[in-house]
């Protein structure tokens, strides 16, 4: 009988085994994907970071990237501790998934927050970076985002190419007789923005606003999608963890 229960042990610990590496595998998987939104985000998207008035979207990526580089370093401890078949490794590798679990947490939580009170960010920040910053000295950055979001969403001014008529940089010298900046011509030439003219300009209903909002709705939404799936394996890793050490710990004593 005890000869039994043994074999039927062994059997248990193998199954568990294979599941938990299954499970790992996927789980590596999703923390190289997690690892990518984050870059991705940095690296492409951060010239319209320079328009918002908080740091909360960029602080939601730096933290997928942080979590994503946990997760791989965890995956590969989790090869080790399934191949060896210890306890001590498990139970690292519990508290690693689980300290991930939490951070991805904090990460959701945030871009809950931002999305909640982004629209009002936009229309009250926007609006103002593009009359008081936009051109002026020191603001090198803030231009270049203005710039590069009126390239890319095909808009002009925040609501309407209107807005810039108020500006402190169209109102200035420097603007050189231009009734909006270059960027909002729809091809970029020097002096392209004297006329504004919707052969010439872009003429987007609801301006930039609704273009970025959505932009950040969407990317939120992805980060959201890619942060539960991983927070999912995660449960699962977890369970079966649990259930391969404590059948290590009954087979081993």
């Amino acid at each position: 009988m005890a000869h039994y229960k043994m074999e039927q042990d062994d059997w248990l610990i193998v199954y568990l085994k294979y599941l938990l590496f299954v499970f790992n595998f996927f789980f590596w998987v999703g923390g190289v994907a997690v690892l990518a939104v984050g870059v991705w985000t940095l690296v492409e998207k951060s010239g319209y970071l320079g328009v918002l008035a908080s740091s909360t979207f960029a602080a939601s990526a730096y933290i997928l990237i942080f979590a994503g580089t946990l997760v791989m370093v965890t995956g590969f401890l989790g090869f080790g501790a399934i191949l060896r078949e210890q306890r001590g490794c498990l139970s690292t590798y519990f508290c690693l998934l689980l300290v991930i679990f939490l951070v991805e947490l904090v990460a959701g939580i945030l871009a809950h927050v931002y999305y909640q009170r982004l629209s009002d960010e936009l229309k009250q920040h926007l609006n103002h970076t593009l009359s008081e910053n936009y051109g002026q000295p020191g603001a090198t950055q803030i231009t270049a985002s203005v710039d590069r979001l009126q390239q890319d969403f095909k808009c002009c001014g925040s609501n309407s190419s209107a807005d810039w008529q108020h500006s402190t940089y169209i109102l200035s010298g420097e603007a050189e007789g231009r009734q909006v900046p270059d960027s909002c011509c729809k091809t970029v030439v020097a002096r392209c923005g004297q006329r504004a003219h919707p052969s010439n300009i872009y003429k987007v209903e609801g301006g930039c606003i609704t273009k970025l909002e959505q932009f950040l709705a969407d990317h939120l939404l992805l980060m959201g999608a890619v942060g539960i799936g991983v927070a999912c394996l995660q449960i699962c890793g977890m369970v079966l963890t649990c259930c391969l050490h404590r059948r290590l710990q009954r087979y081993f004593y």
